[in-house]
C-alpha cells in the first residue's frame, strides 16, 4: 500500500508542476495592486478555468497523500527496535594464569 501511494504522489507531484507550468501568467497582479490598478489582489478574477480546477484537485490529491504518508512513516518501528540486540553479558572468566618462565642471566 504504501508504494502505491508513493507512486500516487510522485505522480501528483509531477502533474501539478507541470500543470503550473503550462497556465498562462496573470501579469504582474502584485504590481498593479500596489500601482492603483483597478484588479484587486484578493479579489475575485471572474469564473475559474479548467487549468485552475484541476490544479486545486491536483493539490488537494498531493496534500492528502504527504499526509497520509507522513502518519503511516510515523506509526512504523523505529530504528532503534530494528537493531540486534547485543548478546548478553557474561561474567567475566578468571583470567588464565601464564606460567613463569625463569629467565637466565646474560654472560
Amino acid at each position: 500500500m504504501i508504494t502505491l501511494l508513493t507512486i500516487i504522489h510522485i505522480l501528483a507531484c509531477l502533474f501539478l508542476i507541470f500543470v503550473v507550468l503550462i497556465q498562462s501568467s496573470k501579469g504582474a497582479e502584485l504590481g498593479a495592486a500596489f500601482g492603483g490598478s483597478s484588479q484587486t489582489l484578493f479579489g475575485s478574477r471572474g469564473a475559474a478555468t479548467f487549468l485552475s480546477k484541476v490544479t486545486t484537485v491536483v493539490a488537494a490529491v498531493f496534500m492528502i497523500t504527504s499526509l497520509v504518508l507522513s502518519i503511516i512513516a510515523s506509526r512504523g518501528t523505529s530504528v532503534v527496535k530494528k537493531s540486534p540486540q547485543p548478546p548478553a553479558q557474561t561474567v567475566p572468566q578468571e583470567p588464565a594464569k601464564i606460567p613463569q618462565v625463569p629467565v637466565e642471566p646474560k654472560k
